[in-house]
């Protein structure tokens, strides 16, 4: 890690980061019911001289570090909740909570959002602005950022800057992804009932075969990305789920499919939804089927602004070295982080966090996830980098 002040004050707060960060782990708590883990974080940061919200979005925490003179508004944002996933890792602070685990980094998020809440504290009288830390619950597929705002978050103060990190796994510990524009996409997920007419197995002509008509659109699928989008740009359409039948010789009424949709550009996502459809209702139709399509809109592309972004490039250089910190690094994964950088112009930054020599490699939720703990005083100075540098 690099030598900034930062860095070294972070780096002192190692041996509180890692305890911070085990302790969650063992005590994982589903979205929108992370009522211990905010209470820890509520306490912590009452005690530093914040002043403290709770409830928010149910147990969500949002905190306020007024400096000595005014100026602008940071916010920063460390979500909390964990993951239904039953823990295969063995070590002294695996999952204490049968079938629930910390499979994202959710834990790191929390201790590092604590590590920077007790430094900026003790620079309280050195700088000019607001710091606003939102501790949001129900990220994993509960769009809690959305009910944060819908609650007001963003409001008395609102913030200038939305500041957010995550720990990453595709990443080695030491390296840093800042990227401007869209780095992790739009997502929808899709429903479609492709209805058909039943009959016995060995007279297909006397059924309407849901199934065949099903199979067809799967494979037609395909071609939204490949035939309708631009090799340019990027979209993803992938079905995740075939349900139909429950007879070997019986052709059953209907079929049910599911699937998620991806994209980062606005155009490109309506070029995607509207081939979808067309393919869908069209397929079911040519072979004297029926379908019945729902799309539900989940997240917003997450876009980087590139000025804000400029600012925690530099404050990444700063931390770990400019031949560290990377440019490009983007997924096709989905961050309600979105509703918050939509709204206020931000910086969502990928924190290398993967050891492979050390078996701390798995992917994100995955039931042996585990990251390198170096990762901790790393995203601690980063953020406090970034932060001083607008207050």
């Amino acid at each position: 890690m690099g030598q900034s002040q930062a860095s070294v004050e972070a780096e002192a707060l190692r041996t509180q980061l890692i305890d911070w960060r085990r302790d969650f782990h063992r005590h994982p708590e589903l979205a929108f019911q992370e009522h211990r883990s905010a209470e820890i974080v509520a306490n912590a940061l009452s005690e530093l001289g914040y002043d403290i919200e709770t409830g928010v979005a149910g147990t969500g925490v949002v905190a306020l570090l007024r400096g000595a003179q005014p100026g602008p508004v940071v916010m920063a944002r460390f979500d909390m909740d964990a993951l239904p996933v039953l823990e295969a890792n063995e070590t002294d602070y695996t999952s204490q909570n049968q079938g629930v685990m910390h499979a994202c980094g959710h834990d790191a998020h929390m201790a590092i959002g604590l590590g920077v809440a007790t430094l900026m504290a003790q620079h309280r009288g050195e700088f000019a602005g607001t710091l606003k830390l939102v501790f949001q619950p129900g990220e994993e597929g509960g769009n809690g950022a959305e009910v944060m705002v819908e609650e007001g978050v963003l409001q008395n103060p609102r913030p200038d800057v939305v500041l957010v990190s995550h720990v990453w796994n595709e990443m080695p510990v030491g390296r840093i992804g800042v990227t401007e524009g869209a780095i992790m996409a739009a997502a929808e997920r899709w429903r479609c009932t492709v209805r058909g007419r039943g009959g016995h197995g060995a007279m297909p002509h006397l059924a309407i075969d849901p199934i065949v008509a099903a199979s067809d659109i799967v494979t037609s699928l395909q071609t939204v990305v490949t035939r309708n989008v631009s090799p340019l740009e990027t979209a993803v359409v992938s079905v995740g789920s075939f349900h139909a039948g429950d007879a070997f010789n019986v052709i059953p009424d209907h079929v049910d499919l599911s699937g998620t949709i991806r994209t980062y550009d606005a155009q490109v996502r309506e070029v995607v939804l509207r081939r979808l459809r067309e393919l869908i209702e069209c397929i079911a139709v040519a072979h004297g089927a029926s379908a019945d399509l729902e799309i539900e809109h989940l997240t917003p592309a997450v876009v980087n602004d590139a000025e804000v972004t400029r600012v925690v490039r530099a404050a990444a250089e700063a931390v770990v070295g400019p031949e560290n910190v990377l440019r490009g690094e983007r997924t096709m994964g989905s961050e309600d982080a979105a509703y918050f950088t939509r709204e206020v112009p931000g910086c969502y930054v990928f924190l290398g966090s993967a050891n492979p020599e050390r078996g701390l490699d798995a992917p994100h939720h995955n039931h042996r996830f585990d990251f390198d703990e170096d990762v901790l005083p790393i995203g601690v100075a980063l953020m406090v980098e970034a932060i001083q540098h607008y207050l």
